[in-house]
């Protein structure tokens, strides 16, 4: 006999026939999303838009005289750069990648960022060692903490008052008055007096 809502008892079916409770399995999902979850700085790949500019320039350039040609190494260096250099964060880690290498780290392995005087942001490992994360700034920091689950501590506070920000919204939608009573959208009688026939 089948269910007309069908959804809840092939929920607990599934999970049933899994051997999970469905709580486990709600708690696993939500690890499999926390995993899925990730932020990457980089190039904005429209850059790319620039090349066929750059061949149009450099072309009469190099016909012009023997040995020119190493010129066009100029629009596949700016394609190279724009598609492999970049700072990929996950909830495990982050990864580093360069024109000749690449690095990944997990949220373990730092104690820390630290800022270079042109507002970049180097990855600092246990052993003192920094490691410069490309295309990351200052403002990136929030996402950081956000995607480290608050090993990498937020400094602008953002998402700290983001939080309680939600709290008082969350409590001020629960919506009871000074009064005690609840109070609904559209209710202009919230803190006044019951008027009396």
């Amino acid at each position: 006999m089948a269910d007309e809502s069908g959804d809840p008892q092939q929920q607990s079916g599934a999970a049933q026939q899994s051997g999970a409770p469905l709580g486990e399995q709600q708690a696993r999902d939500e690890q499999v999303v926390r995993k899925q979850r990730r932020a990457v700085f980089r190039v904005p790949a429209a850059s790319l838009l620039t090349v066929p500019i750059l061949l149009f320039g450099v072309t009469p350039i190099a016909f012009s005289a023997p040995g020119l040609q190493l010129l066009y190494l100029i629009p596949v260096a700016v394609v190279l750069w724009v598609v492999r250099v970049r700072t990929t964060a996950t909830a495990e880690g982050l990864t580093v990648r360069t024109l000749t290498s690449s690095r990944s780290m997990r949220w373990d392995e730092l104690s820390g960022l630290s800022i270079t005087e042109k507002a970049a942001i180097r990855a600092v490992l246990t052993d003192g060692t920094p490691v410069p994360l490309p295309y990351v700034r200052l403002h990136h920091v929030p996402v950081l903490s956000l995607l480290s689950d608050g090993r990498i501590p937020d400094p602008s506070g953002a998402l700290t008052s983001e939080a309680a920000s939600a709290d008082e919204n969350s409590t001020n939608d629960a919506g009871a008055d000074d009064t005690g009573r609840a109070v609904t959208a559209g209710d202009d009688t919230a803190g006044r007096p019951a008027a009396t026939s």
